[in-house]
């Protein structure tokens, strides 16, 4: 109860010397407001590019490995090139092998896509398709969002039953006015039926494929259309999902890798003839690289918050001039040490909060400018930065004329005009 009313009394307090000095009041929030939107504008903009970024490479999957000829990444040097075109492309067969006998996955997929397509529906026709060939089972390690219909069977995968899932823009190209379940498309030819349709995405923000225009087919019935081949054709991938009891998926890996070796009848000291890729490393690097760039406008806004504190202190120095009278008085009439300090604290750090609370606005407005596929989100989190360094450049700038103040004598303090 009494800390309540000690600080409802510095709150009436700090109130009354902000409002009797206005202009002065203004001046010192400037400083503190453009440094908070300095910095909350950065970090929110990195956190926005960072998650578009991320969202734009979300066909890759998460907690996933992929089997696959080439690596994200190349070794170089000691590894050239030409030993990396020399490898294998994963097989049906290899998929077959992995989805029996690798036990630290959650869900495996086998799929190869082939872009440019002209998908036709009578007299229509729509062009720049991509067409996924994927087994039973890809929508648990991708997400696949079906709007309207389902997936399709472990039968019609096996048996390369000619069925198709339409991505959202081939629905609204060939089938404007009318349900495109059950309809039938033609593909280098050959008939497909809907049996399904995708919830529509939109463009990404650095332009990755968008399951817009994707077409959906099963895999062996990709193999009609299109050679996919050992080393040669379209390559395919393998994708196994982890576990939850699997961070990092080390375990998923070192099972992958004794798997396929041991498949591939690899020899001890030979190199490993396939890659396993994890989407993730990608992910951390793209973390990283924006964690950077967080710190780096950090540190310049830092600057702009630093002017602002030291405005503040300016103003807390000037205000302990001119209520030295005050104090004396109040500290004459029992007021302790505490009370002043809290008092003149209290009015610092409500100022620099004050200024904290315009720039998070100002923030917060920038929200709504439309940027594209851009779209800017001020999280819980950089509020709570925002706030937090408000506080403690209030505490900074005002704990040394408060404690001035606390220490005044009141005789001398009195006397003073």
């Amino acid at each position: 109860m009494k800390i309540f009313r000690l600080v409802l009394e510095s709150f009436r307090f700090a109130w009354q010397a902000l409002k009797a000095n206005l202009l002065r009041t203004t001046l010192s929030l400037l400083g503190v407001t453009v440094g908070i939107f300095a910095i909350i504008a950065v970090f929110t903009l990195v956190d926005s590019l960072e998650r578009s970024i991320n969202k734009s490479f979300d066909f890759l999957g998460s907690d996933n490995i992929n089997v696959e000829k080439w690596p994200y990444s190349f070794g170089g040097g000691q590894y050239p090139w030409w030993k990396y075109l020399n490898r294998p492309y994963p097989t049906y067969d290899e998929y077959k092998f992995l989805s029996k006998n690798a036990n630290n996955q959650s869900g495996i997929t086998i799929f190869a896509s082939k872009g440019g397509v002209t998908v036709k529906n009578k007299n229509s026709s729509s062009g720049g398709i991509s067409i996924v060939g994927a087994s039973y089972g890809h929508n648990t390690v991708y997400d696949i969002p079906i709007e309207t219909g389902r997936f399709f069977s472990i039968q019609e995968t096996e048996n390369a039953v000619n069925v198709a899932i339409a991505g959202n823009r081939l629905v609204k190209e060939l089938f404007p006015f009318q349900s495109p379940l059950g309809q039938e498309i033609k593909i280098k030819g050959l008939k497909y039926t809907i049996i399904g349709t995708l919830k529509e995405e939109g463009e990404s923000f650095i332009g990755t494929p968008s399951n817009d225009d994707n077409i959906y087919i099963p895999y062996k019935s990709f193999t009609k259309l299109y050679y996919v081949g050992r080393k040669y054709g379209i390559g395919s991938s393998i994708s196994l999902k982890g576990k939850k009891d699997d961070p990092g998926l080390f375990k998923l890996e070192g099972e992958l890798r004794g798997l396929m070796r041991g498949r591939r009848g690899l020899k001890p000291k030979e190199d490993d003839d396939f890659a396993l890729n994890k989407p993730e490393a990608l992910s951390n690097f793209i973390g990283n690289t924006f964690d950077i760039l967080g710190i780096a406008g950090a540190i310049i806004g830092s600057f702009s918050i630093l002017v602002g504190g030291f405005g503040i202190a300016n103003i807390m120095f000037v205000s302990v001039r001119e209520r030295t009278n005050i104090i004396g008085i109040q500290k004459s009439l029992g007021a302790k040490n505490y009370f002043i300090l809290y008092q003149f604290l209290f009015e610092s750090v409500f100022l620099s909060l004050l200024g904290g609370l315009i720039g998070l606005a100002m923030v917060y407005l920038l929200t709504f400018l439309q940027l594209g596929s851009l779209e800017l989100v001020m999280t819980a989190k950089n509020i709570v930065i925002g706030l937090g360094v408000s506080c403690f450049i209030g505490i900074l700038s005002g704990i040394i004329p408060a404690a001035m103040a606390a220490r005044l004598d009141p005789v001398i303090a009195i006397r003073t005009n």
